[in-house]
């Protein structure tokens, strides 16, 4: 593309003023800084121009290769009798600890249940004074609050119970889903 101006004519100003001078006059002197700055303009449209163009030739085929570049398999580069390999070491690796964890999950689970029954025990019991209690005209605020405060212990050992169950559970389909 020539450096001198191959583009369109540019827009007439909106700037009020004498412009009848360079209209038409094809030996009409432009001032030098003016001319600098229709240069470098033109070079920067030049610039952007070669850089769309390369922008352009390296991605008009992106369809074509990520449709090639798809891949169905996750292992390219290896064969499946390696990839079994590989997973049987890694069971062998985390099996061992995979069997602590499920029996420490059932100690808990153990632990958990005899506090559950050693705590339904005592709110039957709380549940047997408060019984009497209420047909009693003094009631004792004391032992209200205790036996609130063992219902509440008992929620929220029931909802601890609650999840080492289902964590039991998602370990033990973990372990028996290999």
């Amino acid at each position: 593309m020539p450096r001198l101006s191959a583009l369109p004519r540019p827009r007439e100003s909106v700037f009020a003023g004498s412009h009848d001078l360079h209209r038409g006059d094809a030996n009409a002197v432009c001032p030098p800084n003016l001319r600098e700055c229709v240069l470098a303009m033109e070079d920067c449209c030049e610039e952007a121009y070669e850089a769309q163009q390369l922008l352009r030739n390296g991605t008009f085929d992106l369809p074509r290769m990520s449709k090639v570049l798809e891949n169905q398999k996750v292992f390219l580069l290896i064969d499946e009798g390696t990839v079994r390999r590989y997973k049987a070491n890694l069971a062998d690796e985390i099996e061992p600890q995979i069997i602590e964890l499920i029996e420490r999950a059932e100690k808990g689970l153990k632990a958990l249940s005899r506090k559950q029954a050693l705590i339904q025990s005592k709110v039957e019991a709380a549940q047997a004074v408060q019984s009497r209690a209420a047909t009693a005209p003094t009631a004792n605020k004391r032992e209200e609050r205790r036996i609130q405060m063992l219902s509440k212990q008992r929620q929220r050992l029931e909802e601890e119970v609650r999840v080492l169950e289902s964590e039991i559970l998602t370990l033990v389909r973990f372990v028996c889903g290999k």
